[in-house]
């Protein structure tokens, strides 16, 4: 398998993490995302958004980071990350649409504004990650997994821009049970970091 990257993509490390995780062996091929490779034609005939990752199998190619990890988990039976009994699956499902809808409107976002300027007001997506960090932390509260008694897809999905809130000005401090999960992920076998820059926060690192 061929995993198309960007190292400072958090939805591009979820796929990585998640392969890694299963044991999958793949090969990483860096997008020049400064440079435009992901507007050229040879890689908008992979992905016409023009976004990483993206994930070739052969004459499979599968776009969206979640997407890629269904696929993974789907193709591996590896039904103790993707459920199949419909509680459970919904319960996964509820945590995926989080990291597509608030993670990536709130935390997600705030990180953009200083890792790559993007133009989004910064009090507004700041306080959105809060509100739903709040719940994160609440859900952690005597639970160590997000979704179910064991890591899912739903843990994979959320952990990436989460770990590097704090480069979006998203100070993690007052959330103990989130940074506990966190040390949980980053505990896990296969486990791979997210890169880190010195934006936000860790300016002073």
């Amino acid at each position: 398998m061929k995993l198309h990257y960007f190292p400072l993509s958090g939805h591009a490390h979820r796929a990585h993490l998640f392969l890694s995780l299963l044991g999958v062996d793949h090969q990483v091929i860096n997008v020049d995302l400064a440079n435009g490779a992901h507007k050229s034609t040879e890689f908008l005939k992979l992905n016409p958004l023009g976004q990483v990752p993206v994930l070739e199998d052969g004459d499979v190619v599968i776009s969206d980071s979640i997407a890629i990890m269904t696929y993974i988990a789907k193709k591996l039976g590896a039904t103790n990350w993707l459920p199949e009994d419909a509680e459970s699956a919904a319960k996964v499902q509820k945590w995926l649409s989080v990291a597509a809808g608030q993670i990536a409107y709130g935390v997600c976002a705030a990180r953009l504004i200083t890792v790559f300027n993007a133009p989004f007001h910064a009090d507004e997506v700041i306080a959105r990650a809060h509100t739903i960090l709040v719940q994160i932390e609440s859900q952690l509260s005597g639970n160590d997994w997000i979704a179910l008694d064991h890591p899912t897809v739903a843990d994979i999905a959320l952990y990436s821009y989460i770990a590097n809130a704090p480069e979006g000005n998203i100070d993690l401090a007052p959330y103990g049970n989130v940074r506990a999960w966190l040390n949980r992920v980053e505990a896990l076998p296969g486990f791979v970091p997210f890169e880190q820059t010195v934006a936000g926060l860790r300016t002073a690192i």
